[in-house]
Formats: structure tokens, C-alpha cells, sequence
């Protein structure tokens, strides 16, 4: 079957299928838009996703265009090495993570970085101010969560995972470009004040191919 994923280099959205793809070892192409001309508004992409989001994932049969619909429908289409677990119980504990950190972390790392990253923003204000607690909070729920587990829905890497790799990669590369404002915020030297994070990150790393899913344009 041909797949072909529509993306922007650095969208956490569109990384979690490429992440998905990836563990899941399913050939697959990029087209990659290019957010500084737009081309997630032309009228060639707005064809395929009226919206103009990413990511949309393109077969011989049919469009989809939410990263969450594309996991599960990754897991109907390619049942080997499913995202979504093998039993019942497995299925709901990793669906419940999977939607608390698109619902929530995604949601306060938006509201933290999109100021930082896109907007130049180069002080602290009161809204970031707040969002910057939020996610500390954030971080230590998925600290405390790899207590006594290796991946963030159980001993398995799941659909679970793949929310959470790019939220702390974003926010690894925000310390990076814009270390006094970060670290006015309280984070530091990337993530070290959260071992297991850190451990689960190196952990996620060490399968084949994570790695190649970076943005490009970072490396």
C-alpha cells in the first residue's frame, strides 16, 4: 500500500505518526510543506485537508488527516506491533494516556513555547509565567508514571509514547535556542531534573529508526 505523510518539519502532531510508522517499521514517504511560504495553505495541500493542518496521510484509497485517527487506523491497517496493545485492559490504559497527554501536555507545552519558538518573545510574562508551572506539573506526572514502568503506557512503547517524544523534544530544543528566558523558567540543562524522563527518552532512542524521525533542520 502507498503512504505518503504531509507534514511541517518540527510539528509535534505530525512527528507522533512518523513516530508511529517507525515503531510500528512501516515503509512510508514525506512530502514536507514548508511553513515559512505557506504551503500548508495552498490550494494544492487544502485539496487534500481543507483545514490546512498537518499531519494529513494520503493511501491509494483514502485521506486522514488527524495524527490520533491515523495511529488507529495504523494499527486496523498493520495489526504487527500494535500501538494501541493486545488485550482490553492494555488498550484502555494506553488510549487513556494517549488522550491526557494530547489533551493536557500537548496543550500547556502550545501555550509555553508558541510565544518562545514562533513569536520572539523574549521575557517572561505572566501567561507564560503559568504555563511554565503547568508543565513542570506535566513533567512530574510523566516522571512519576516511569517509576515502575518503561515507556509511558506500560513495559511496551505504545501510541502513548509517541505524544509525549516530540512535547519533550520541543521543549529540549526551547532550552536550547532560548536558554535565559528557559532558564528563567525554571528549566534546566534540558530535562535533568527529571531522571526517568530522561532514561525513558534514551531508552525510546534505542529503537531502530527513532533517531531518523528527528526534524531535519535540528540536526
Amino acid at each position: 500500500m502507498s503512504l505518503t505523510v504531509y507534514a511541517i518539519s518540527g510539528s509535534p502532531c505530525a512527528w507522533r505518526v512518523l513516530l508511529g510508522l517507525t515503531l510500528k517499521r512501516i515503509k512510508y514517504n514525506v512530502h514536507s510543506l514548508k511553513l515559512s511560504e505557506n504551503e500548508h495553505k495552498s490550494a494544492g495541500y487544502l485539496s487534500i485537508n481543507p483545514r490546512g493542518t498537518v499531519p494529513s496521510v494520503v493511501t491509494n484509497r483514502l485521506v486522514i488527516k488527524d495524527s490520533i485517527a491515523i495511529l488507529a487506523w495504523l494499527d486496523r491497517a498493520y495489526p504487527e506491533r500494535p500501538l494501541f496493545g493486545e488485550t482490553p485492559d492494555e488498550a484502555a490504559i494506553i488510549w487513556q494516556a494517549t488522550m491526557e497527554n494530547n489533551d493536557y501536555l500537548r496543550d500547556v507545552n502550545n501555550l509555553l513555547l508558541t510565544p518562545v519558538l514562533l513569536q520572539g518573545v523574549e521575557q517572561k510574562t505572566e501567561n507564560i509565567k503559568i504555563a511554565a508551572n503547568n508543565m513542570h506539573i506535566e513533567l512530574q506526572r510523566l516522571e512519576s508514571l516511569l517509576t515502575h514502568q518503561y515507556f509511558i503506557a506500560g513495559d511496551k512503547p505504545s501510541a502513548a509514547d509517541t505524544i509525549c517524544y516530540p512535547e519533550v523534544q520541543l521543549l529540549k530544543r526551547a532550552i536550547h535556542t532560548h536558554l535565559p528566558l528557559m532558564a528563567a523558567l525554571g528549566f534546566q540543562a534540558e530535562i535533568v531534573d527529571f531522571p526517568r524522563l530522561v532514561a525513558w527518552e534514551k531508552r525510546l532512542e534505542t529503537l531502530k529508526g527513532i533517531r531518523q524521525t528527528m526534524p531535519p533542520h535540528w540536526v
